[in-house]
């Protein structure tokens, strides 16, 4: 008899879990503060969330870019610092040229919006513009989803801007 009743209650939890879950989510913090130890020499934080709380999946990044007119790639390494689902990124890329840095926090056991992506687009030694890829969510609870980028709105991202 107990069992019976639980079997309800079970398929309403898988049935909502997601909810509950919810997606990642990155948010970044410019300037570092210099304050803290774990973060002192970072070029920016990257802020990790699952849903509401600190995520602690590892984050992955690259930064596509252009100087001297050549194309340059380099993969993104990020520290952990003194608070939970905090990353310090320190410049790896050089202080010349025009680049976009794509970081990604993907949470492989999550369904739709499974993974987080921000743009954050840097001229020289110098951050000019910060983007989340979201989309509309098909959840109410959940206005917007985190996506990841297109390759051509990584490539709009650098369009038109002067190499040095």
């Amino acid at each position: 008899m107990k069992i019976r009743s639980l079997v309800p209650l079970v398929a309403l939890l898988v049935v909502t879990s997601p909810l509950f879950a919810g997606p990642p989510w990155l948010a970044i913090e410019l300037p570092p503060n210099p304050f803290d130890r774990a973060s002192r020499g970072a070029f920016l934080l990257v802020h990790a969330f699952h849903h509401a709380g600190d995520a602690h999946d590892p984050l992955s990044g690259r930064a596509i870019g252009v100087v001297g007119g050549q194309r340059r790639n380099v993969t993104l390494n990020f520290e952990r610092t003194s608070r939970p689902g905090v990353y310090a990124l320190k410049n790896q890329w050089g202080d010349q040229g025009e680049w976009t840095l794509v970081i990604t926090n993907r949470q492989a056991d999550h369904g739709e919006g499974n993974t987080a992506e921000v743009m954050v687009r840097v001229s020289g030694v110098k951050v000019i513009g910060v983007e989340a890829a979201t989309g509309k969510s098909t959840h109410a609870e959940l206005p917007l989803v985190p996506r990841r980028f297109t390759d051509a709105e990584i490539e709009a991202s650098l369009r038109g801007r002067a190499a040095n």
